[in-house]
């Protein structure tokens, strides 16, 4: 196994791939205006959601030989509980999925505050609830008790398609492609109910910089996605693992 130092050097620059990926085409590209034209040629939430998953997919493929590829603290503990990755390591890669994730987000506020008259908005991170005045909550209005739901649901479906896809007795090497594809799915559902989180890491960067309204919403999205995981895990551990 690969030194924990450079896989936690892994895990830092693929979450800080990830966030700098998916929640930068959502500050930068999301609803971008042609200035010359009128239309709006942004990429919208199809556009957002495929760049998370390539993001993944990506990195999957870059540094799934050398940490796992895990870049989510939910994931993460959906493998512990799985049996798939020691316990004493858990902390670590956590410290260091949301270092990277702080970063990305640095990164993207220094690029983003760049532009003239430009102001921070939700700056892509997630919510729940009705908006109100100087938040922004749930991108649909959705409640706190939906958003949960979601975010469980969704997690416990990605760390599912996880474990699965990267079962020993799974194909070999397709594995990133199903784990970006399902990353992809799970924002097409959920980005109008949360901003899709399903990844406390990601929520963490983003909501430093936004503040006030995400800080105080953040609890959700460490506590939805990891119960979603370990039930995931817990599952696939009592179900499916090889005798």
């Amino acid at each position: 196994m690969m030194p924990l130092s450079k896989r936690l050097a892994a895990e830092f620059v693929g979450t800080l791939w990830l966030v700098l990926g998916g929640c930068g085409s959502a500050v930068f590209s999301l609803a971008f205006p042609d200035v010359a034209a009128s239309p709006n040629f942004g990429i919208g939430i199809l556009g957002v959601a495929l760049a998370f998953g390539l993001t993944v997919l990506t990195m999957a493929f870059a540094i799934g030989h050398i940490s796992g590829c895990h870049l989510n603290p939910a994931v993460s503990v959906g493998l512990v509980v799985a049996g798939r990755f020691p316990a004493k390591d858990l902390v670590p890669y956590i410290v260091a999925q949301v270092l990277g994730a702080i970063a990305a987000a640095a990164i993207i506020y220094v690029i983003a505050s760049g532009q003239p008259g430009w102001e921070i908005g939700r700056f892509a991170a997630n919510g729940y609830g009705e908006a109100a005045p100087g938040s922004f909550g749930s991108p649909g209005g959705y409640s706190l008790v939906a958003c949960f739901v979601s975010e469980v649901v969704m997690t416990f479906m990605f760390l599912i398609v996880i474990i699965g896809a990267t079962d020993e007795r799974a194909p070999k090497g397709l594995a990133p492609i199903a784990i970006g594809l399902c990353l992809t799915l799970i924002h097409l559902i959920s980005i109008p109910i949360t901003a899709t989180s399903v990844n406390p890491a990601r929520s963490t960067g983003p909501a430093i910089f936004a503040g006030g309204w995400a800080l105080s919403q953040l609890w959700l999205f460490w506590v939805a996605p990891i119960i979603g995981a370990a039930i995931a895990g817990g599952l696939y551990k009592a179900i499916w693992r090889k005798d």
